[in-house]
C-alpha cells in the first residue's frame, strides 16, 4: 500500500496531511506527484472528486520551499490557473492549509470583488497564486503584479476552461511568462481542443490518466425518468419529499430556470438557494455556504456556477434539464459518488431532451433507459416497471398503484413552462481556433 511518505514528500507536508487525516494517496496523486517532483511537465485526466488539487499543490508547495524567499516580498513562482471563482477560492484554502507549516504564501484572485481589494492583498507578493485568466490578466495588463520569476504553471480543469472561452486570455497570458517553466495539465476530459492547447503549452509531458475517457463515475448510481417539461418541478419536489432529500444538487441549464425552480421548490415548503453567473460572488459565496452547512437542502445551479464545488459526501445530483453538451453531464455527475462513497444521478427527461439522452448514452458507453418516476410506497420510493405505451412522456402517476403524490397529481394541470433555447447563457460564444491552429 502507497504511503504519502512513499512519494517522497517533504516531512512538514507528511504531518500536515497526518494532520488533515490524510491516509493514504488517492491514484492520481500516486501517479502525478512523482512525476512533478521530478521536474516533468504532465497531462493528467482525471475525474472531479479524485483528489487532483492535492495532485499538484502538494509537489508545487515541496519543490518551491526548497528555495525559501528571504526578504518580505515573495515573488510568484507558482501559478494555478482555473476556469471559475468558486473553485479558484476552493483551490486557494486548500493550497494553503497545505503549505501552512513551511510558511508558504498562497493568494486567490478572481473576478466578482473590488479590484483595489485584491491589489491591497498581493502587496507583499505571493509564493503560490491562484486565478482566474481574465482578472489575472487585468492585473497584469494594469501592471499590479508580475510573473517573471514563475517557475510552475497548473492549468486546472482545462477543458472548462477551453469550454468557457479563455482561449484568447491564456494566449495573452503566456506573454507575461518565461519559456522555461514547468507546466501541469489536469482535465476530467481530454478532447481534441485539450490535447491542442497541451500540445503547444508542455514540453515532453508524462501521461496521467485514472477514469476512462468520458466514462461516468462506478460509485454513481444513474436513473432517468421520462417527465413532461411542465411536470418537472412537482416530480422533482416530489422526489426530494418522498425520499427524504437532504443535500441535493440541482443543474438547470439556464439562469431563467434557476430562479424560476428555486422559486416553487420554496413555495413547496423545500428550502433552496440558486447560483448562476447573474449572482454576485458574496451571493454565490453565502449560498454554498448555507447549502455546505446543511441550512438549505437544495443548491439549484448552472452548469458554469457550479464547476468546481468542492462538497464532501454530496449524495445525489438531479439534471432538471439535461445539458445539450453530453461531456457537461459527465462533469455534473462527477459532483456526487466521490473518494469512494455511493451517489445518486437522477435525470429528469423531458421529450424533446431525448436526442441529448442519446448523445450522452454514445459519449458514456451506456445506454440510459427512461423509466417512469417511482411510486411510493410505504414511505420509500420504489423504481420500476415499463413506461406505458401511450404515455411514455409522463411522468409515471398513471403506473399501477395510484398517482405518486399530491405534487405529481398536480403535474397534470399545470401549465408548461415557456420553451427556452437549449443553451447556456452563462457560457461564452463560439470558441476561436486555438493559437491559430
Amino acid at each position: 500500500m502507497t504511503t504519502f511518505t512513499d512519494l517522497n514528500l517533504c516531512p512538514e507536508l507528511i504531518t500536515t496531511l497526518k494532520d488533515l487525516g490524510y491516509k493514504q494517496p488517492t491514484p492520481v496523486q500516486a501517479q502525478a506527484i512523482p512525476l512533478v517532483l521530478a521536474g516533468h511537465d504532465l497531462i493528467a485526466e482525471a475525474q472531479t472528486g479524485t483528489g487532483k488539487t492535492a495532485s499538484f499543490a502538494l509537489p508545487m508547495i515541496d519543490r518551491l520551499s526548497r528555495t525559501p524567499v528571504e526578504g518580505e516580498y515573495h515573488e510568484i513562482r507558482g501559478l494555478i490557473l482555473t476556469p471559475t471563482r468558486e473553485l479558484a477560492a476552493q483551490v486557494g484554502e486548500h493550497t494553503l492549509e497545505y503549505g501552512r507549516l513551511l510558511g508558504m504564501r498562497v493568494i486567490s484572485i478572481f473576478g466578482g470583488v473590488r479590484f483595489d481589494n485584491q491589489i491591497r492583498k498581493m502587496k507583499r507578493g505571493a509564493d503560490i497564486l491562484v486565478a482566474t485568466p481574465g482578472r489575472l490578466l487585468d492585473m497584469l495588463v494594469q501592471k499590479k503584479l508580475s510573473l517573471a520569476h514563475l517557475e510552475m504553471l497548473v492549468f486546472d480543469e482545462a477543458d472548462r476552461m477551453l469550454d468557457l472561452g479563455f482561449i484568447g486570455e491564456i494566449r495573452q497570458l503566456l506573454a507575461y511568462m518565461p519559456e522555461q517553466r514547468q507546466t501541469l495539465l489536469f482535465s476530467a476530459t481530454l478532447n481534441d481542443s485539450v490535447e491542442v492547447l497541451a500540445d503547444k503549452l508542455l514540453r515532453e509531458p508524462k501521461r496521467v490518466a485514472i477514469a476512462a475517457r468520458n466514462s461516468a463515475s462506478q460509485q454513481v448510481k444513474q436513473s432517468v425518468y421520462a417527465v413532461d417539461n411542465g411536470d418537472k418541478a412537482d416530480v422533482l419536489s416530489f422526489l426530494i419529499h418522498g425520499g427524504n432529500w437532504r443535500q441535493t444538487l440541482v443543474f438547470t441549464r439556464t439562469k431563467k430556470r434557476a430562479d424560476q425552480l428555486t422559486a416553487e421548490l420554496l413555495e413547496e415548503g423545500i428550502s433552496a438557494v440558486a447560483i448562476h453567473g447573474d449572482r454576485t460572488q458574496r451571493e454565490r459565496t453565502a449560498a454554498l455556504a448555507a447549502f455546505t452547512a446543511g441550512e438549505v437542502r437544495v443548491l439549484v445551479a448552472t452548469d458554469v456556477a457550479a464547476r468546481g464545488l468542492d462538497i464532501d459526501a454530496l449524495p445525489q445530483v438531479v439534471n432538471y434539464d439535461l445539458p445539450n453538451q453530453p461531456e457537461a453531464y459527465v462533469h455534473r455527475i462527477g459532483r456526487t459518488g466521490r473518494a469512494g462513497q455511493q451517489g445518486r444521478a437522477i435525470s429528469l427527461v423531458a421529450p424533446d431532451e431525448r436526442r441529448f439522452l442519446q448523445d450522452i448514452s454514445a459519449l458514456i458507453g451506456k445506454p440510459l433507459q427512461l423509466q417512469p418516476v417511482p411510486i411510493l410506497e410505504n414511505g420509500k420510493l420504489i423504481e420500476g416497471g415499463k413506461l406505458p405505451e401511450k404515455k411514455r412522456n409522463q411522468s409515471g402517476k398513471t403506473r399501477k398503484g395510484g398517482a405518486n403524490t399530491k405534487a405529481a397529481s398536480k403535474a397534470a394541470k399545470r401549465a408548461p413552462l415557456q420553451p427556452e433555447e437549449p443553451v447556456a447563457p452563462d457560457t461564452p460564444g463560439k470558441r476561436p481556433s486555438l493559437f491559430g491552429r
